[in-house]
């Protein structure tokens, strides 16, 4: 297992989820702290073809407020903002979001690498990228684009994920930070800060 830095302070926080996501999002969003005052901005795979109920469940059992994302709404602070389904979640510029209708990333629209990657070209050192369960290899350019502009990657340990193939193909594209199994996640979460 790679040990995790002791870098608290970052702009952004990104994470990707697939197959197992909601289980996990479930666990990791719960255990936020309410102070958190850092976009949080979360892809997770969904049905193309039907509206996602994915915010309003999350939202009860997390601490911050819980949203599905706008065209061109502002990036908002103590906020986690889901990608809303059959739309790209990207981050246009350190003020605003955008959602894109550019072809699906492997089968996938919203995907993760489109999200991960722009939030790379906007908020550079300053984001965290955290890619959870899954059975795709979406998430792997992303998670590559983040710590080549100097951010961090925390990755699920495959052994522990339901699916683990997206963690597994990042790790081996991109290495990653730390690996860490949710629950370690989940406590460095609660010491995060802008």
């Amino acid at each position: 297992m790679l040990g995790a830095s002791q870098r608290s302070r970052f702009d952004l926080v990104v994470i990707g989820a697939s197959a197992g996501g909601v289980s996990a999002l479930q666990s990791l969003l719960s255990a936020f702290p309410a102070t958190l005052d850092l976009p949080v901005l979360v892809v997770l795979h969904l049905p193309r073809d039907r509206p996602s109920r994915i915010a309003d469940l999350l939202d009860a059992g997390c601490p911050l407020p819980v949203r599905e994302a706008e065209d061109k709404q502002p990036l908002q602070p103590g906020t986690v903002t889901f990608a809303p389904p059959d739309y790209h979640l990207l981050v246009e510029d350190r003020a605003t979001l955008a959602l894109s209708i550019d072809p699906p990333v492997l089968f996938s629209r919203p995907a993760i690498d489109p999200l991960f990657e722009s939030a790379a070209d906007v908020f550079g050192d300053g984001v965290l990228a955290i890619l959870l369960t899954g059975a795709s290899s979406d998430g792997s350019d992303g998670v590559a684009a983040v710590r080549q502009a100097g951010g961090e990657a925390w990755i699920q340990c495959p052994e522990e994920a339901y699916s683990s193939m997206m963690p597994a193909s990042a790790l081996a594209h991109a290495g990653a930070d730390a690996v860490l199994p949710l629950t370690s996640i989940c406590t460095r979460m609660k010491g995060l800060t802008r």
